[in-house]
């Protein structure tokens, strides 16, 4: 039988156990501030319709989905977790309680071209608030929020989140003539970083923005007084206006949910390419990687389960590239080299070949909450000593005819050395106090 070569597709990942160890840390820090905020978990099938998918696709979406078909069936993979959402929303809207306040960790798969940091299959971790109808704009305070929550928890120090509104955006192009063409001088205004004021600029009198007035919208996006600046265009234009009030309502609330001053401003470049975005624009960027671009974004929608209902569905929401963010922070080496890899806080490690005994103690141990691995293999037991030592099993457990006859075990601490010998349920106890788990994923700054 030939044989075939194992090999992993271009632009998906797969880990080691230690790395992989490290990216689950990072998901449990993410479930575990989520839920802090009153988010519930919920999941989505990673294949829909396509015409599910596709109901506000199109454009780039199209061009990057995978899609196959099954019999008769016209099927894709999910791109992204905010669409499968609007479709979720709208098909329990009379078993959910609004507002509803979700998260979802999940794969998406895009078929883009794979490069540094970006993936074909790759983790996101969502969460959004979806109102019946209206959500007050206090919702979307409490995203930068989490933002900083999880950050801080990760042991993310240098960040810095931009916001804006889709408001004041299509409020100016309509001031200066252009409101027609909004969505491409969006996409021109988001292009700034990547190319530069210079050649924006071009693009956008090539959009029918006399110079003049290209130069005018360029000074109000860099204004290094962006409230200021806005606050002198009031009463220019009714959108604007709409779009100044709710990002004055939505930054006047971070110091009351715990945001510090330094880790956000206001950027009024900020665009975000999703058509589907209304008001409230968030992009997270970490200051000592901004090569990288954005790791956390996300936004105010208003009507995104318009396709699948007749219901006004308005909401916020932001998402975590977790592939990505877990990528970059491999990269440069900013995993914590602390954090616990092994898969077991114990290994027992059998003297004799009748297991009875091994296997009782193991089960003592689980009983306490100890993770528990016996070794079964018929090998001596230098090779025992040296499988815990590859694992970095923090604890050896030895039980030979010795211990099986005092009703004892022989605890060995394989980090700092030393062993007594204690009853199982001693032995739990001891390592358990020896454990400190909550390590963040990050290095300390």
């Amino acid at each position: 039988m030939p044989q075939v070569k194992p090999r992993t597709l271009s632009g998906f990942m797969e880990l080691l156990p230690g790395p992989q160890a490290r990216m689950d840390a990072i998901m449990r820090v993410l479930r575990e501030t989520y839920a802090l905020y009153g988010f519930a978990n919920i999941d989505t099938p990673a294949v829909e319709a396509a015409e599910v998918l596709l109901a506000k696709g199109g454009g780039e979406t199209e061009k990057q989905i995978y899609r196959f078909m099954k019999g008769d069936h016209d099927l894709a993979l999910r791109f992204d977790l905010t669409v499968p959402l609007a479709k979720y929303v709208a098909m329990h809207y009379g078993e959910l309680a609004f507002p509803f306040r979700r998260y979802q960790i999940g794969k998406v798969y895009r078929g883009e071209r794979s490069q540094r940091g970006r993936f074909r299959e790759f983790y996101q971790a969502d969460i959004d608030v979806i109102g019946d109808g209206s959500l007050d704009i206090a919702s979307d305070a409490e995203m930068p929020a989490v933002i900083c929550e999880v950050f801080r928890r990760l042991g993310i120090e240098r960040f810095c989140i931009r916001m804006n509104n889709r408001k004041i955006l299509n409020g100016l192009f309509t001031y200066l003539g252009v409101g027609d063409r909004a969505g491409a001088v969006m996409t021109a205004v988001d292009k700034l970083e990547k190319i530069g004021r210079e050649k924006v600029a071009d693009l956008l009198t090539e959009l029918g923005m006399t110079p003049e007035k290209a130069v005018e919208l360029l000074d109000v996006l860099a204004s290094e007084d962006p409230m200021g600046t806005l606050a002198s265009l009031t009463g220019k234009n009714e959108t604007l206006d709409a779009g100044i009030e709710e990002l004055k309502t939505v930054t006047g609330l971070l110091p009351g949910l715990g945001v510090p001053d330094d880790k956000w401003r206001v950027d009024l470049t900020i665009a975000r390419g999703l058509d589907y975005y209304t008001g409230t624009v968030y992009e997270t960027q970490l200051l000592d990687h901004p090569e990288v671009g954005s790791v956390c974004s996300g936004g105010r929608y208003d009507d995104l389960a318009g396709f699948y209902t007749d219901k006004k569905l308005p909401g916020v929401g932001l998402s975590i590239g977790v592939t990505r963010l877990f990528y970059i922070l491999q990269e440069q080496d900013l995993l914590n080299g602390d954090l616990p890899t092994a898969p077991c806080d114990a290994l027992i490690i059998p003297l004799g070949e009748d297991l009875t005994y091994a296997m009782a103690c193991a089960t003592a141990l689980r009983e306490e909450g100890v993770r528990t691995q016996v070794y079964t293999e018929k090998k001596k037991a230098k090779a025992k000593f040296a499988y815990a030592d590859k694992l970095a099993v923090p604890f050896a457990v030895v039980v030979g005819g010795d211990e099986e006859a005092s009703g004892t075990v022989g605890l060995k601490d394989l980090q700092a050395g030393g062993q007594v010998t204690v009853t199982a349920r001693e032995a739990a106890e001891i390592i358990k106090k020896s454990i400190d788990r909550p390590v963040k994923p990050v290095k300390g700054e």
